[in-house]
C-alpha cells in the first residue's frame, strides 16, 4: 500500500515487526459502555479476541466511503419493522441512481453504492457525474432528523470545498428518507492496517500524520472540529482514480463549532460529565470528562490513532470500565508512562 505524503512523495514500506492482532470494535451505542467477557466470533482472528469498550453519541457502524461491504438488502430497520428504500433515487437536481450494494449501516442511517442510470459518460469515475457514488440515507424518524434534515448537512454546506473532506453533490428528501449523494471513496486506514498484516511502518504512519494534520488544520480554519477522529474515519480515495493515494476525513455527524462566528472567540466553556461524544478508545481526556470540544481534542485523538496504527494496539485496550473518569485516569497515567518510555534519554 502506497500513501501520498506531503503532496508529491509516496511511501509503501512494510514494517516487518510482528504485531499482536487487534480488531477494532465498530458496534457503539449512544452513551453506553459495552462490556463483554467473551469475544464474538467476528471479533476473533488468529485466536485473539477484543473486548468491546466503545461508546458514542452518534456514529455510523461503518464508514460512509465504501470501505466495508454489507448485504445487498434494501431494507431499513425502523422500530422492529422493515422499511423499504426507494429503488430509484433522484434528489434535488441529481441524475437518477439505482441502489447497489450496501457499504455501511448504523443506528442513524445507512450507506449504499448508487449507480447512475443511463450515464452520458460511462467511464467517468470522479465528481458529480461519476458512474458510482455513495448514497447516505437517514430516516425521517431518526434522532438526528427530529427537526428536519440531519445536522451533518449543515456542516457540509458550511464547509463547501475543503481539503481532505469528501464532496456532497446533491441532497434532498425522497419518500421517508433524507439522502446525500457523495464522493465514492476507498478503504479506511483500519482496512489498510488489517490488509497489511496488522502492521504499518513508521514511514507510512509519518506520511499519514502529515496529511491528517493538514486536513485537520483546514477543517479547524473553517471553525469546526471533527469530534470523532479514529482510523475508521480516515479513508483513501477510490482505487483506480487520481485520488487513490490521497487521504480523506469522513463522518461529520459529531462535528461542532469551536469558535463563535460572530464574536470570533472560542465557544463558551462548559462541562457535562453525563454527556460523552465520540469513540472511547480514541477520545481525548477532555471528551471523557464531558468538556466543551476544542481543536486539541482532535489532535489528541489523532495521536492515539497514530499510536494504534504503529503499535498495533493502545495501552488501555482490554480494560473493563464502567465510568468515563476511569478511562480518563487510565489514559493520563498510561500516556505519561508511554511518553517517558519513548522519549530519548
Amino acid at each position: 500500500m502506497r500513501i501520498e505524503c506531503g503532496g508529491n512523495s509516496t511511501l509503501g514500506e512494510r514494517n516487518k515487526k510482528n504485531k499482536e492482532v487487534v480488531l477494532v470494535d465498530v458496534d457503539e451505542e449512544e452513551n453506553v459502555v459495552k462490556k463483554t467477557s467473551e469475544p464474538d466470533k467476528k471479533e476473533v482472528e488468529e485466536g485473539v479476541g477484543v473486548l468491546k469498550e466503545e461508546v458514542g453519541e452518534k456514529r455510523m457502524d461503518e464508514d460512509e466511503n465504501g470501505s466495508r461491504s454489507g448485504d445487498n438488502g434494501l431494507g431499513d430497520k425502523d422500530e422492529g419493522s422493515i422499511v423499504r428504500l426507494p429503488k430509484r433515487i433522484q434528489v434535488g437536481e441529481s441524475p437518477p441512481y439505482k441502489i447497489d450494494r450496501k457499504l455501511g449501516e448504523g443506528g442513524f442511517g445507512q450507506v449504499y453504492v448508487g449507480r447512475r442510470l443511463s450515464p452520458p459518460h460511462p467511464h467517468e469515475r470522479n465528481g458529480a457525474g461519476a458512474i458510482e457514488v455513495a448514497l447516505k440515507f437517514e430516516h425521517k424518524s431518526s434522532k438526528g432528523c427530529n427537526y428536519g434534515p440531519p445536522y451533518e448537512w449543515q456542516v457540509y454546506d458550511t464547509l463547501g470545498v475543503c481539503h481532505g473532506i469528501p464532496r456532497v453533490y446533491y441532497k434532498g428528501r425522497q419518500d421517508d428518507y433524507y439522502i446525500m449523494v457523495m464522493d465514492m471513496l476507498g478503504p479506511s486506514l483500519l482496512d489498510v492496517w488489517n490488509n497489511n498484516a496488522h502492521m504499518m511502518s513508521i514511514e507510512m504512519v509519518a506520511c499519514i500524520a502529515i496529511e491528517a494534520i493538514s486536513i485537520l488544520e483546514k477543517l479547524h480554519s473553517r471553525e469546526y472540529i471533527h469530534g470523532d477522529v479514529k482510523p475508521e474515519n480516515f479513508v483513501l480515495g477510490k482505487p483506480g482514480t487520481p485520488d487513490e493515494k490521497k487521504l480523506f476525513l469522513v463522518d461529520l455527524g459529531l462535528a461542532t463549532k469551536w469558535r463563535d462566528t460572530f464574536s470570533g472567540l472560542h465557544v463558551k466553556y462548559d462541562q457535562r460529565p453525563d454527556i460523552f461524544r465520540g469513540t472511547s478508545r480514541y477520545a481525548s481526556v477532555h471528551a471523557h470528562l464531558g468538556r466543551t470540544g476544542s481543536r486539541r481534542n482532535d489532535l489528541e485523538s489523532l495521536a492515539y490513532t497514530l499510536i494504534f496504527l504503529l503499535q498495533g494496539r493502545l495501552p488501555w485496550q482490554g480494560y473493563q470500565v464502567s465510568i468515563f473518569l476511569t478511562w480518563n485516569a487510565t489514559k493520563v497515567d498510561i500516556m505519561l508512562t508511554l511518553v517517558l518510555q519513548l522519549t530519548p534519554s
